[in-house]
């Protein structure tokens, strides 16, 4: 299987990374995107500005192949939007690639060939069968000798609902639910929050965000109003470390958020549970929760409570999932937010993201199933060292070198009723091994 090319599902920051560390170790890499281009999930939240620095953002073997292009390197010190990233990397990263990016080209099944789920022999033996859709609606399949699936999570947000799924209501309400930072720069979506009350729902990076445009608002249109809700029963760990965190951007970010609270621009409701969404006068709705708190009167709803990933069309791959997070068993109990409220990991690359299924990968954010917290240098680290498996370089595969910046905070991470008892005793925090990193980031993206 070794002349056969190794399939990178999605052409964002991670499918392309992995597309230049597979070149760089002569393997052929063919990356499939659904999307008309390069990006086209980063480019649906193009107006936020990321608290990662443009070094930060750039995939070391991405940056070599560019600048054998002549690639303009943007400035490492600067702080970019998700535009620019698409623009100024990801877009230049795709033309390096070649013909190696396929655009418009879905992915709609992946197996071995000739062999359903159920199929013990050839599992190492066959390559994988990858189908995939062309944009003219027309079927085939592709063999591969491996498949990263780079895809992400951003198609599959969460619901608003406190369980996980759709609250009652929810889907009814579409017109007036968005699961976006809101575009304010946008006219037409300023006039829909202009004026008017928005419930933000979430407590992750992506909530700060649109706290932080939506408190801007309301000091400029009279009769905005903003209230928030959390689930969890604490907020002030909302915020994060602040002057701590080592990524200055994402310590402003919640000193920002911290401050809009204090100076009153937003209502705040914890231990909020969403249950319903009930249709109220003038077009508006009323929030319900399951321990029968209200928010009447809401005019828009921002809901940004993480995502997940979608595993339909890997019906037939054997996975090795974790039944909470979804992500891979060995990977999982070094991110599960419920145990590290540090947001720490350990470093981990090929082996913890590997699966029954010889030759499968699932990379960057859909690596991380429904955890909320990542970092793009995670998955640039994850890629690298997935590629050198492949190639059978197995000692650079298990040397994954991966230095995070520290948040700065010791608290949870978004799964919590009440702050940690146990964090003053110790807790995740207490007693952190040497080979700890931390990371933290929304929708893999950041």
């Amino acid at each position: 299987m070794n002349d056969l090319p190794v399939v990178v599902i999605g052409a964002g920051p991670i499918g392309l990374a992995a597309a230049a560390e597979l070149r760089e170790r002569q393997l052929t890499p063919l990356v499939f995107e659904r999307g008309p281009r390069a990006g086209a999930a980063v480019a649906e939240w193009n107006h936020v500005r990321l608290f990662s620095r443009w070094a930060e953002v750039i995939d070391p073997a991405a940056r070599r192949l560019l600048d054998q292009t002549g690639w303009n390197a943007p400035d490492d010190e600067a702080y970019l939007t998700g535009q620019e990233w698409v623009r100024d990397y990801l877009v230049p990263l795709a033309a390096a690639l070649g013909d190696a990016v396929q655009f418009g080209t879905e992915v709609i099944g992946v197996a071995r060939r000739g062999r359903d789920l159920v199929v013990d022999s050839g599992r190492d033996t066959e390559p994988l069968s990858v189908h995939i859709r062309r944009a003219d609606g027309t079927e085939e399949p592709v063999l591969a000798q491996a498949v990263i699936d780079a895809s992400g999570t951003w198609g599959t947000p969460n619901p608003l609902g406190g369980e996980g799924l759709p609250a009652l209501g929810e889907k009814a309400a579409a017109d007036v639910i968005s699961y976006r930072v809101p575009d304010l720069d946008d006219r037409e979506v300023r006039a829909q929050y202009a004026g008017k009350h928005t419930a933000i729902a979430g407590g992750g990076h992506s909530a700060l965000n649109a706290i932080v445009a939506l408190a801007a608002l309301e000091k400029e249109a009279p009769g905005t109003r903003i209230t928030w809700i959390l689930r969890r029963g604490d907020v002030a760990s909302t915020f994060g470390g602040g002057e701590s965190d080592q990524l200055p951007a994402r310590g402003a970010l919640g000193l920002k958020a911290k401050k809009a609270v204090d100076d009153g621009l937003l209502n705040v409701v914890t231990g909020f549970r969403t249950a319903a969404v009930e249709p109220a006068d003038q077009d508006r709705v009323a929030l319900t929760s399951d321990n029968g708190q209200r928010v009447d009167g809401v005019d828009r709803v921002v809901v940004l409570t993480g995502f997940r990933p979608e595993l339909s069309w890997l019906s037939e791959i054997r996975l090795g999932l974790d039944p909470v997070l979804q992500a891979p068993i060995e990977l999982a109990p070094l991110i599960d937010p419920n145990v590290h409220s540090c947001g720490t990991v350990y470093p981990h690359g090929a082996e913890e993201l590997s699966h029954p299924e010889p030759g499968f990968y699932l990379a960057g954010m859909k690596s991380y199933g429904r955890a909320p917290t990542f970092l793009a240098m995670t998955g640039y680290e994850q890629v690298r060292s997935i590629a050198a498996a492949i190639a059978g370089d197995h000692e650079a595969a298990a040397r994954v070198e991966l230095i995070l910046p520290e948040t700065g905070v010791c608290g949870g991470a978004g799964v919590f009723d009440e702050p940690d008892a146990d964090a003053s005793e110790g807790g995740c925090c207490g007693a952190p091994q040497p080979e700890l990193v931390t990371l933290t980031a929304p929708g893999g993206s950041r």
